[in-house]
């Protein structure tokens, strides 16, 4: 018998609702609203089943739905609620959690940058400090160290945005198809970003449901494992300027290979290696934060991040494909807590084999992941098909 800890939970359910650059209709709670009653609707499970919440708007979905008394998580619903759910699960202090997150009519001011990233305070305001510029910092330090090129963050960026282009779901799809040559010929942001390398702005919600492995066995889906997890931070996000070198006391991990105790972590209790991972459903704010995690996470050494990517590595096709839906820059990116879990809804559907688009043959693993070095932060977690 498995002593794994979360032998004994698995995700039954992962759901989007509608995403769009705008829904009229719609404000974040009821958008979230929207992807509590999907999900728990594809799973076909009472509401009433469920004795934990995780959201920002948890307290509001509790009332509205009318389940309390249950456990109020007072937590997003990211990569961190998934392992927080699975740990209560696993514990026995719930059976079955329910996550929902959405955005929607928070970003009204459209010739600014998103309001989830540039917080009023004295490092912001003044100096112009925004995620593209924060982001930026960090890939013009790895180029210089290592000669990553702009060329190489151009392929990963034709890449998802191509994914994008076929997924009849996704915000952005028949926009393309894009070659790195289209990435390298949009207007410049800052350097060395250009428009096609930058995630987009949109609305939508995205609910997940976990419970005992027990009661996922008598349910109609196919159940998904949690193999391994991590959480990784070196402080807030979008109030500092982001340092590569920047470390915390007694760690030799600098802030940009944030992700890489997490995802150490995450093989060690799954028992597996990179080179088991079938598909990876990795956060995209910017092109380059694909380069960085498959270094930070060691599918490759320090500085091969850039050649890496290259040859269609990271193609559907590819060894390890990369963000399937479209991810950030083309499917969705309704704020920063939503693309958390839509990025492990993702994962969940490519081992349930429910994929529109790009679905991968036999997929077994998925690792998924948020956050980026930019905003001082990256989680990580892999899904299996297989119980651990």
């Amino acid at each position: 018998m498995s002593n794994h800890p979360f032998r004994d939970v698995a995700i039954v359910a992962a759901y989007n609702t509608e995403q769009a650059r705008v829904l009229e209709v719609h404000n974040a709670f009821s958008i979230t609203l929207a992807a509590a009653r999907g999900v728990l609707a594809e799973a076909a499970i009472p509401v009433t089943d469920f004795d934990a919440v995780f959201s920002k708007h948890a307290p509001e979905l509790i009332y509205a739905l009318g389940i309390g008394p249950v456990w109020n998580s007072n937590s997003k619903a990211g990569i961190a609620g998934v392992l927080q759910a699975a740990s209560l699960v696993a514990t026995g202090l719930v059976q079955s959690a329910l996550l929902a997150e959405g955005e929607a009519g928070v970003y009204t001011q459209r010739h600014a940058t998103a309001p989830w990233t540039r917080p009023a305070n004295e490092f912001v305001v003044p100096f112009g400090l925004y995620t593209a510029a924060e982001f930026a910092l960090i890939a013009r330090r790895h180029m210089h160290h290592y000669g990553t090129s702009e060329e190489q963050m151009a392929e990963v960026a034709a890449t998802i945005r191509n994914n994008g282009h076929v997924n009849p779901d996704a915000v952005y799809h028949g926009r393309g198809p894009y070659t790195p040559a289209d990435v390298l010929a949009s207007r410049p942001i800052t350097e060395p970003f250009r428009l096609l390398d930058c995630a987009m702005t949109s609305e939508g919600g995205c609910g997940l449901l976990i419970t005992t492995a027990e009661r996922a066995a008598d349910l109609p889906g196919t159940p998904v494992y949690i193999l391994g997890g991590g959480l990784d931070s070196l402080g807030p996000a979008y109030r500092h300027a982001p340092m590569w070198d920047l470390t915390g006391r007694g760690s030799d991990i600098p802030n940009g290979y944030v992700g890489r105790r997490a995802a150490r972590n995450a093989f060690a209790m799954a028992g597996l290696r990179p080179s088991d991972v079938d598909v990876c459903e990795l956060y995209d704010p910017f092109s380059f934060e694909i380069i960085r995690q498959f270094e930070a996470f060691e599918f490759c050494g320090d500085g091969e991040g850039g050649d890496f990517v290259m040859d269609g590595r990271i193609a559907p096709h590819g060894q390890f494909p990369i963000t399937t839906d479209g991810g950030l820059m083309s499917y969705s990116h309704g704020g920063g807590v939503v693309q958390l879990s839509q990025r492990v809804a993702r994962g969940v559907h490519q081992l349930q084999k429910q994929c529109r688009s790009h679905q991968i043959a036999d997929a077994k693993v998925a690792l998924c992941s948020n956050g980026g070095a930019g905003a001082l932060f990256t989680d990580v977690v892999l899904l299996g098909s297989e119980r651990p």
